[in-house]
């Protein structure tokens, strides 16, 4: 009997990992062999030196930023959006009642918010939360991600998924589909325009310095996408940076014509290998979370030029601050974000190479 029942057992086990619903269509799709770390993806120890701030104080703040006045502020996990000021001293900035992400002051000193839960919103000084888009045509945010501001108050900003929300981001990247949209919201007529669909998982943003184009991160094909605003390719898109070997996350414009770009974790040998093949992911989709495969602690920031040239190549393998999620450039340091540590990281902007 006990034999039989195993056996019974057993077949259900199948049953369920081959034939269950699964909230996901996968799509096929076949990698580019990762470069790994070599050449200007080369390991090194150079962001071991990052000191942790306001650690235990922060939890998971995605995105970070700073004020004129040199206080910072950091996204969290628990929906508020903190301030430090000098000593350190935190205070509670907003509430959203969601999950802030990519944060940016405007000309006015005012701080636009891409809520994961509640869309596009804007916090003056007070810390009152206006929420000012909440979708696009037919299709509601699912998942506001980041933004960046240009001289002229329009806001481009990233909705990684319309299908997933942000506690479900791991089904968009197993799922492989293009649920992501770059978008733009004017201030001056309070409209939003959509400028880019068909993104996989588009996440950080970032203006050129001259507001010619605009950057776009596709985590889910470890690549940036650019958008061009003006000029003769004006309303086109072509590739900036292509076959990443970690997941792109955050990318912010920093001084001197770089480019700040975070990288949240290595690629994952596992999951290149099940791109190809949607019936396997449906089975991996259905494990209990804790054999799903996990983001590896690595710390890994790029500064790169306008060319998408390598000139800073900043990692600690040890992964003493890691899953960094965003970088922002602020008085000679980098703060760097964060969704698997609790505080801020910061370290002092290195010099040209």
């Amino acid at each position: 009997m006990t034999r039989r029942l195993l056996g019974i057992a057993f077949l259900l086990l199948l049953g369920y990992l081959f034939f269950s619903p699964v909230p996901i269509e996968p799509a096929s799709w076949q990698p580019p062999e990762s470069p790994g770390l070599t050449g200007p993806f080369a390991p090194n120890e150079r962001l071991a030196a990052a000191e942790v701030l306001y650690r235990g104080q922060c939890p998971q703040c995605e995105d970070v930023d700073a004020d004129s006045l040199g206080r910072v502020y950091g996204a969290s996990a628990d929906g508020n959006i903190y301030r430090f000021g000098p000593g350190g001293r935190r205070e509670v900035f907003a509430a959203t009642g969601g999950r802030p992400l990519g944060m940016d002051f405007d000309s006015l000193g005012r701080l636009y918010v891409a809520d994961a839960v509640n869309g596009l919103l804007r916090i003056p000084d007070s810390g009152r939360v206006e929420v000012l888009a909440t979708g696009h045509g037919d299709l509601p945010f699912a998942f506001a991600d980041d933004l960046e501001i240009a001289r002229d108050g329009k806001v481009y900003f990233s909705d990684a998924s319309w299908r997933f929300s942000f506690d479900r981001y791991k089904l968009d990247l197993m799922e492989h589909r293009p649920n992501g949209r770059l978008l733009v919201y004017d201030p001056a007529t309070r409209q939003t325009e959509l400028l880019l669909d068909s993104l996989y998982f588009a996440n950080g943003i970032a203006l050129a310095h001259d507001q010619s184009y605009v950057l776009v991160n596709e985590t889910g094909k470890y690549r940036v996408r650019r958008y061009w605003l003006s000029g003769p390719k004006a309303g086109t898109t072509d590739l900036f940076l292509d076959n990443l070997p970690f997941f792109p996350d955050g990318i912010s414009q920093g001084s001197a014509g770089i480019f700040w770009l975070a990288m949240i974790s290595p690629r994952n040998a596992l999951l290149d290998g099940l791109m190809p093949r949607p019936f396997w992911r449906k089975v991996m989709v259905r494990l209990p979370p804790p054999f799903l495969p996990k983001p590896r602690k690595y710390g890994f920031v790029l500064g790169v030029d306008g060319e998408g040239r390598v000139q800073y190549n900043l990692q600690d393998p040890q992964g003493g601050f890691h899953q960094i999620s965003s970088v922002e450039e602020a008085r000679g340091y980098l703060y760097l974000g964060s969704l698997g540590d609790n505080g801020i990281g910061r370290i002092k902007r290195p010099a040209g190479e």
